[in-house]
Parts: structure tokens; sequence; C-alpha cells
């Protein structure tokens, strides 16, 4: 799939540039997509607030949405926005940044945005999403534990949605080889959902990366958390479906990664487990079967493989 260039990484943002790409996160009726053009066709977002309505819906934006820029309604809103993100020791990474994931970058819908709460070097890392159902099996749970553990052992980041079942024996696995995990939000970083998994959570936060585009006190909305899947799959060189039924959202996750050119693969499991349809059916359809997290990382793109990042102390063994 052919990819759109992006802008440049851009040096550090003062307070003021930071508040301009917060306004236009809260500016409503841009998406994604539209916003990552604007950018690109005005450099900044405060150029792109200087600009009039006209001139905006010259460039494609929709009526109301030129207007809500041009009369910079979103700014009062995103000053309260920053002050809770200072007071909450909540970070920014634009797609303008250094930071900013490369591999992100390059997708469909680039969010313009990451909030983040923990170690940022993280989205450097060598990824591998792992996804799958929030009621697994116990192989399934034995399997997205023993992953987690040995891509950390490996150096790799093990990226999920921090959701009950999978994600969360994925992250736990990752943890507790002391390697770093990047759990993905569907809401605000600050909004912990679901609430069984606030200590997980704390402990991603001081291991890992807690991560969003959504702003901070956003409420965990089920229509975001399939907008979230493209970003769980856009931070990796590959995504392994661990169980899951067919039309699943872990199945959705697997698309996402189909279109964003990343390699799909999918842990083989009982022909008689519903949980198990899933990943069967894309071995069928052509994903690799996963068999060990090594033969996994073996199979990434040569690019994708980066060097290991210095494992920290088991992280689950202290709790």
């Amino acid at each position: 799939m052919e990819t759109a260039s992006r802008p440049a990484p851009a040096p550090a943002r003062s307070d003021t540039d930071a508040l301009h790409w917060l306004a236009l996160v809260l500016t409503p009726a841009i998406g994604a997509r539209k916003s990552a053009d604007l950018i690109e066709a005005y450099r900044s977002p405060s150029a792109l607030f200087r600009a009039s309505a006209s001139e905006l819906r010259g460039c494609g934006v929709q009526a109301a949405a030129a207007q809500a820029i041009a009369s910079g309604c979103a700014f009062d809103t995103a000053i309260r926005l920053q002050e809770r993100m200072k007071a909450e020791s909540i970070g920014l990474v634009t797609i303008q940044d250094a930071q900013y994931p490369e591999l992100l970058r390059h997708i469909y819908d680039p969010p313009i945005c990451l909030f983040y709460r923990g170690d940022v070097a993280c989205l450097a890392m060598t990824s591998v999403a792992m996804v799958g159902t929030r009621r697994p099996t116990q192989y399934g749970v034995t399997v997205a534990g023993r992953f987690g553990r040995e891509f950390a052992e490996a150096g790799a980041c093990v990226v999920s949605g921090m959701a009950r079942g999978i994600d969360t024996a994925a992250h736990k696995g990752a943890l507790e080889a002391g390697g770093r995990t990047v759990a993905v939000f569907g809401c605000g970083v600050d909004v912990i959902y679901p609430t069984e998994n606030k200590q997980l959570s704390q402990l991603i936060a001081g291991n890992g990366l807690l991560l969003s585009e959504f702003p901070p006190g956003s409420p965990a909305y089920p229509q975001n958390f399939p907008i979230r899947n493209r970003i769980v799959a856009g931070l990796c060189a590959g995504v392994v479906v661990v169980e899951g039924k067919e039309f699943s959202g872990s199945a959705i996750t697997a698309r996402l990664a189909l279109d964003q050119g990343r390699e799909v693969f999918a842990v083989p499991g009982n022909i008689t487990s519903p949980m198990s349809l899933g990943p069967n059916t894309l071995i069928k359809q052509g994903a690799q079967p996963a068999l060990s997290a090594q033969a996994v990382l073996a199979n990434l793109p040569i690019t994708a493989r980066q060097g290991p990042v210095p494992q920290r102390q088991h992280a689950l063994a202290q709790t």
C-alpha cells in the first residue's frame, strides 16, 4: 500500500506550540487523516490557526470544521488540558517529533498527537503486537504469557491494549521477564479501563509506556477501541493473534495490520474451540503460524529488527 509522506521531525516544542497542537486535537469535526493532511499543508498548527475559514474550505475542510479552526474555539479547553497534563505528568508526542514512531507515521490515518505516561523510548524499540479475546481459554492465557516473556527476553517490546484476557496476559508476561511493554488505550491515559487493571497500568507506566491518541480524561467509549486498534497494529512490524472468534476485534486488528503492510502471525489452536476459529482461519488465509516468539522475530522484516534495549528489573516479581 502506498503511503503519503509526512512532515519531517521538528525540534522540541514550546508550551505555546504544544497548546496549538492540543487545540487542533480538541477541535470538533476533524479526523486524524484530515488533521495530518492540514499539518502537511501548513507545516505547523500555529500557521493552520492563522488561516481563514474560506482558505480552509479551499483545502477541503468542511464548513463547520473550517469555522471551528478559524475561530480558535478549542483554545480555552486546550489551556485547561495543558495544565492537567503538567499536574499529572502526562507527556505529548506529535507527528513532527523525532520520538514519533516511524512505522506509525506512515499509516493511512496516523494520529497527529500521542499522549503518554512512562518511558517514551519504548517507541523506538522493535515491537510486536499481541492481540486476542477478552475471554480466553487457559491455553490462550498460557501462550500469551509465554510469548510475552520470550519477546521481552529477546529485547523486543510487547504492544497490546491492556484489555482483559489475552492483552493482560501478554503485558504481564513481558513484565515478568523484566522487559518493556506498551499499552495502547481506547481512552485517556489517566482513565484506567478495565478498572481491575489499575495495578497493571501502574507497573506498565513504571516499566514501559501507557499510550493514547485520546486526550486525558476521555472516557472509554466502545467506538474508541476499533480506532485504537490501528495504532496497536501501526506501531509494530508484526501482529500475533493468539485467540479470538472469526469476526472478533483481534480479527479486525489483523486486517488493519495487513492493510498497513505488517506481518500477521496466528497461534494455531484446538479446532473444537470457538476461540481458535479466528487464528486458525487466518492461517488458512495465509497468515504465518506463530509457533514460538523466536520464529516470529526471525520472520519480521530485517529493517524492523533493532538492537535490544536493556531490560529492567522484574516488575511483577516485586508485587
